[in-house]
């Protein structure tokens, strides 16, 4: 029987029930009767239960996730922090229609979300113990290179086995050419929907899109659920909140490079973008999320600040009351206080392990520590982030993005990080399977040089 995971509704109440909580809502009988019904509560890593449940229990769990549904969570505006946003960078397009030095950041950004990505893939959903374990035993600790399992005991091997999704595309005697992952597939989709719609493109412009050129098996988490929703007449933004425990995940966030890469200078600009985007399959933390990712890179395309800079741009478009402004200047502030990028790792794992592995707000706080802590330096930036644990391909990625646009150029990231790509990307996406970075650059840069229709 196909135990498809995260939609099965047995599965969903036991993550709507801790995700409710954290929103500040009493759970606690809805909880009781799921318990004394024989329910479960959610799978500490995976997405699905292993045994489906009886009759009754599925229709139990879908009733008390209707319960449990709330109206959308909406943000009417973007707020501006103390002072406003930077101010807007205008581009200097150059011959041909193309600016060069964005181009060049453009192509750095490409590679870099693919590196960092490939780096964090055969050690996704691992424990952090086990993240250091197999990188000490390798002598790659504090990380420095792709992880490998050349030389690595058996007996760690067999307690802390690789992502087996990706062992057999990720290690540094496998790697051939960047291999498909949901973390690049949305900057793809992104790129059709601004070819299609424009920086103009509504939520709606979003949803068809992924049901004419997204997969339904490429997606996982919220943007599963927001999937299985338009399948049976749901419509936007009711599709982030229908049965959607993971609207606070860290899916919208990985979907934000695009709105920042073509609105260099732009970060407000770009932070509405995201939030178009986010609301398709997120709501409240969840879209702050994207808009600070889409924001803070943004500001990194400009090309005129630092990663310090940029940090500070993307937190002016999300609440600075909220949770994850809160975890993203506690990330930061520990990578100022602490010399020892272990030291900051474990205390944002004593302060937010108690979230899902996937969710938006550690991995954000774990960003902003990363891309802090190294000081924008690309080796630094990408390693920190995924030797952090959590949603390593993911956060790799984003620092990677960022860390190769402060970079500057395609040629000042590390040779043993790009070479492996060999300038070829995989994907389920149409029409971009085996594409180029370089590529992939010259359709971003024309991109960012479009304006909103007035």
């Amino acid at each position: 029987m196909i135990r498809l995971t995260w939609v099965q509704p047995e599965d969903l109440v036991g993550h709507e029930l801790r995700q409710s909580e954290e929103e500040g809502k009493d759970v606690e009988a809805i909880r009781s009767r799921w318990l004394k019904a024989g329910g479960h509560l959610a799978p500490p890593r995976a997405g699905a239960s292993p045994t489906p449940p009886a009759p009754h229990l599925r229709a139990l769990a879908e009733e008390l996730l209707t319960e449990l549904s709330q109206p959308p969570v909406l943000w009417a505006g973007v707020p501006q922090g103390d002072g406003g946003p930077p101010a807007r960078t205008e581009l200097r397009v150059g011959e041909g229609g193309l600016n060069t030095a964005l181009r060049h950041r453009l192509h750095a950004a490409w590679l870099g979300r693919a590196a960092g990505c490939l780096l964090g893939k055969p050690v996704e959903k691992l424990p952090l113990e086990a993240i250091r374990s197999l990188a000490k035993a390798t002598g790659n600790w504090p990380l420095c290179t792709w992880f490998t399992e050349k030389g690595l005991p058996q007996e760690l091997k067999n307690t802390h086995p690789w992502n087996k999704r990706s062992a057999h595309t990720s290690l540094a005697e496998n790697i051939d050419g960047m291999p498909e992952d949901d973390d690049l597939n949305y900057p793809l989709l992104n790129l059709r929907l601004l070819q299609r719609h424009g920086k103009d493109f509504t939520t709606t412009d979003v949803a068809r899109l992924w049901l004419d050129e997204l997969p339904a098996a490429r997606t996982f988490t919220a943007e599963r659920i927001a999937y299985r929703n338009l399948l049976t007449g749901i419509e936007p933004p009711h599709t982030a909140t229908h049965h959607n425990p993971f609207r606070e995940w860290i899916g919208a966030l990985i979907r934000a490079d695009v709105h920042g890469w073509t609105n260099p200078g732009a970060p407000t600009a770009a932070a509405g973008q995201a939030r178009r985007d986010a609301s398709l399959s997120h709501t409240a933390n969840g879209v702050y999320g994207a808009m600070f990712a889409a924001a803070t890179i943004a500001e990194a395309a400009a090309g005129t600040g630092d990663v310090h800079h940029c940090l500070r741009a993307g937190l002016t478009v999300v609440p600075q009351d909220s949770r994850l402004a809160h975890a993203i200047r506690h990330g930061i502030q520990l990578a100022h206080e602490q010399a020892d990028f272990d030291h900051v790792v474990d205390d944002l794992h004593a302060t937010y392990g108690h979230h899902h592995w996937v969710h938006v707000i550690p991995n954000a706080a774990l960003l902003s520590a990363a891309l802090t802590h190294a000081d924008g330096d690309f080796t630094g930036s990408i390693t920190r982030a995924v030797s952090g644990g959590w949603d390593t391909d993911s956060n790799g990625a984003t620092a990677g993005s960022i860390a190769g646009l402060l970079a500057g150029h395609p040629g000042a990231l590390p040779d043993r990080w790009t070479s492996p790509l060999k300038n070829r990307l995989a994907s389920s996406v149409p029409g971009f399977d085996g594409i180029g970075f370089d590529t992939l650059a010259d359709l971003t840069t024309e991109l960012a040089q479009e304006r909103p229709h007035p």
